[in-house]
């Protein structure tokens, strides 16, 4: 089939006449009649969206969508890892880089939709921050603290260690502790916006806490499978939580991304969580601090979380790491050959830069990962916050059990405290699928074994 041929169906000039020319060789390839060529490729032109997750059809559908908002000639560079991606998930990247202000994007191997930019995504912007493309739980945020304590503790130890989790954390909307902790993080500026100095008292009697949702806080075995971490090979205990910023942080999404949609009311439903601000304005301001007030905010919950269950333990803390994701960061990148200053939103993903370590876990049956970036440029320095999620919550209360979920957590040597339905195992991809869809993005140091985990109990409204 010739170029005019593929032009006379509809497929536009230009880079997608190049992908449209691969197809027809792996259609070819694949033993398919080229007498059905024509029509295939009719199907795809007319409905590009359709195919994004069709191995063979999925990359020249990407090269022939084009956003309903499309403002500019050609949509920014993206780059998508992970095969078999939800087609909700990839629409949403290509209609982020199809915004004025976008740069350049990435999506990760655990993506899922979420509102305006898909979970897992990643978007580089100029001068400009999009409220819901940070997301409504600011600077979510993963910790790992490993003790001087061997991991066959936890067997021995089973209800002292359940009793310190259940006397140390709090979960569920609202939850707080009757005697509030402290932080010197209360003593930052929370002047900073109209949002911040009102919830100022509510954050501070959250303190410490972990919320609904996804989040958790579990005791496990870390296995060290690197010498560069700085410990000798063996299994030690080892404690993991996830959690944001709590009531606060998504008030501050809902305050500003609302006004971020008023200025760009012309905006199509599909793209209006995509709005954003100037950091010229001072909405764009106020965002920005506030944005950045939250993740010292989560950091702070965290640090009390482990700092508490530390000292109940009686051990000694000899490895420290986190990293948070759903936030926004100033960062150099290299695009089109310009080095340039770029606001990188990563929404439900981990900064990876070279060398920068990170945690990456899987689910309440699954193991988690420490890992070392590799800054992967095309990434924008980027790799998954997780699995990634398979179905919705109300899909997830129809599909499983709990006399299945219990004997499989059984076999699993994982003892759970709480937790919904919803946020079972089988609602997560495969961690060991997804990890190698990004082998290119992190390399794994050190292992993390789930085996005594604390969620909120069921009937909460998720707050992840």
């Amino acid at each position: 089939m010739k170029t005019k041929d593929l032009i006379f169906l509809g497929v536009p000039v230009g880079e997608p006449i190049k992908h449209a020319h691969n197809f027809i060789r792996h259609f070819i390839a694949e033993g398919n009649e080229s007498a059905g060529l024509g029509e295939e490729i009719f199907h795809i032109v007319a409905d590009p969206s359709a195919f994004f997750d069709d191995p063979l059809r999925a990359s020249l559908a990407r090269a022939i969508y084009r956003p309903a908002f499309t403002p500019r000639a050609e949509i920014a560079p993206w780059r998508q890892w992970g095969d078999n991606l939800e087609a909700d998930a990839v629409r949403q990247m290509a209609n982020a880089c199809a915004l004025p202000v976008a740069v350049a994007g990435a999506l990760m191997p655990d993506a899922h939709p979420g509102y305006g930019l898909p979970i897992g995504g990643v978007l580089a912007t100029e001068n400009a921050v999009i409220p819901y493309a940070v997301g409504v739980d600011i600077a979510c945020r993963m910790k790992l603290t490993v003790y001087d304590r061997k991991a066959n503790l936890i067997a021995g130890q089973r209800d002292r260690l359940a009793n310190i989790i259940e006397s140390e954390t709090r979960f569920g909307i609202g939850c707080s502790f009757k005697d509030r902790r402290n932080h010197d993080v209360m003593d930052d500026d929370w002047t900073v916006s109209s949002v911040t100095r009102h919830l100022r008292d509510k954050a501070w009697s959250q303190l410490g806490t972990s919320g609904s949702g996804n989040h958790f806080v579990e005791f496990g075995a870390f296995t060290v499978t690197s010498d560069e971490l700085g410990l000798p090979n063996g299994e030690y205990l080892a404690l993991l939580s996830h959690s944001g910023s709590r009531g606060t942080g998504a008030q501050v999404c809902d305050t500003y991304s609302k006004r971020a949609m008023a200025r760009h009311s012309n905006l199509p439903k599909e793209l209006k969580h995509l709005a954003w601000l100037t950091l010229d304005e001072e909405d764009g301001q106020e965002y920005w601090n506030a944005m950045n007030l939250m993740g010292r905010y989560a950091a702070a919950n965290h640090e009390l979380i482990h700092k508490h269950i530390a000292k109940k333990l009686g051990a000694r803390i000899i490895l420290d790491i986190e990293n948070h994701h759903n936030f926004a960061w100033k960062e150099r990148h290299v695009v089109n050959g310009q080095d340039r200053e770029l606001i990188v939103h990563r929404k439900g993903a981990t900064p990876a830069g070279r060398g920068v370590l990170g945690i990456i876990p899987g689910s309440m049956a699954s193991p988690g990962f420490v890992v070392r970036g590799k800054g992967q440029p095309e990434s924008l320095n980027s790799a998954s916050h997780g699995a990634g999620r398979v179905m919705s919550r109300t899909k997830a209360m129809q599909s499983f059990t709990w006399s299945g979920t219990k004997k499989l957590l059984a076999e699993r040597g994982v003892d759970l405290l709480s937790a919904g339905l919803d946020e079972v195992p089988g609602v997560y991809k495969d961690i060991h699928t997804v990890m190698a869809a990004q082998s290119d993005l992190v390399e794994v140091l050190g292992r993390f074994d789930p085996r005594l985990v604390k969620m909120c109990p069921p009937g909460e409204r998720a707050e992840d």
